[in-house]
């Protein structure tokens, strides 16, 4: 992959759980990485949820390979830094020559 293809500005973003002061758990996001990426758009479905319909939006994000990139996991969420889209962290994989990483991330779900 050259790095024109990168085209994309996404952040990474990790859950911050506090508690106020009364002992209730507020989920929350911090942003840890930012970096360019390449959105390649994959098939989308549709899922039958409580009697409704509900689209989701897979996509694989692929960014380049460095220490920060390496700490993504599944629990975190990948956020498109121009338009504000969310998408939730499905699976981690780099590719053959380590130099880049590819998220498999899922638009359309709820994140948490």
């Amino acid at each position: 992959m050259k790095a024109g293809q990168l085209k994309e500005k996404f952040a990474f973003d990790k859950r911050n759980d506090v508690t106020d002061g009364y002992g209730n758990m507020q989920a929350g996001w911090i942003e840890h990485h930012r970096c360019s990426a390449r959105r390649q758009m994959l098939r989308g479905g549709e899922n039958v949820i409580a009697a409704r319909m509900q689209g989701t939006q897979p996509a694989v994000i692929t960014i380049r390979s460095c220490v920060k990139a390496k700490e993504i996991t599944t629990d975190w969420r990948a956020r498109d830094v121009r338009t504000g889209e969310t998408y939730n962290v499905r699976t981690v994989s780099p590719s053959e020559d380590r130099s880049f990483i590819d998220i498999l991330c899922e638009n359309g779900v709820s994140h948490g």
